[in-house]
């Protein structure tokens, strides 16, 4: 079975620079037969990578999440406001693990213990190359609450503690049907048995 592998950018133009950049790609690349594919146009959000992780307190068995407005909800039947993970953009030199961590800081007011890489996966390839890694935080849940963020750039989130089990009963049908949450909750209901037998063995000091 032929595997295709190459590709060309023939060509790019910027179509806009503000808080992301779109660019208009035209390429092309191998088929699944061998052949060459026609060149063609695809616009392409970039956006960079970011980092999310799930602040959970295991003694409570609570889980500490932020909320903010996101345009890109704006037509949630709920409304923008969404409950989400702990999250940053990771910038050139630094490394995912440390903006999760100086992020719940900043963010929730908390310090994570332990860390634990759960993996990364593209957010929608089709239209952007935004690669989301996701990890799991202990912390002290008392310790979270308050309205955080930087008012230069327009930020306002609050943070909001809660249940483990009762968000994993209502999480797909409220605020916080987003997928770095889904994705991380469902990681750790399958994950939370073996992570307590273990003593929470792999998890890590952040640096």
């Amino acid at each position: 079975m032929f595997l295709p592998q190459k590709f060309r950018i023939l060509e790019k133009h910027e179509l806009g620079r503000g808080f992301f950049v779109l660019n208009r790609y035209r390429v092309q690349h191998e088929r699944f037969d061998g052949a060459w594919s026609r060149p063609y146009d695809r616009e392409l959000f970039e956006r960079g990578d970011s980092a999310c992780i799930l602040l959970w307190d295991p003694d409570r068995d609570a889980v500490v999440l932020v909320e903010q407005f996101r345009l890109g909800a704006k037509k949630h039947p709920l409304g923008p406001w969404l409950l989400e993970l702990v999250a940053g953009m990771v910038e050139p030199g630094e490394q995912p693990a440390e903006v999760v961590c100086r992020e719940a800081r900043e963010e929730a007011g908390v310090e994570v213990t332990g860390v634990l890489e759960i993996g990364s996966y593209l957010a929608s390839p089709g239209g952007t190359d935004e690669r989301v890694w996701l990890f799991l935080g202990l912390v002290d849940a008392e310790l979270a609450g308050g309205v955080h963020g930087l008012p230069e750039e327009n930020e306002e989130i609050r943070v909001r503690v809660l249940p483990r089990t009762e968000l994993m009963q209502t999480a797909w049908q409220g605020r916080t049907d987003n997928a770095p949450l889904l994705l991380a909750l469902s990681w750790l209901s399958l994950n939370e048995s073996r992570l307590r037998a273990n003593g929470f063995d792999g998890l890590r000091a952040p640096e």
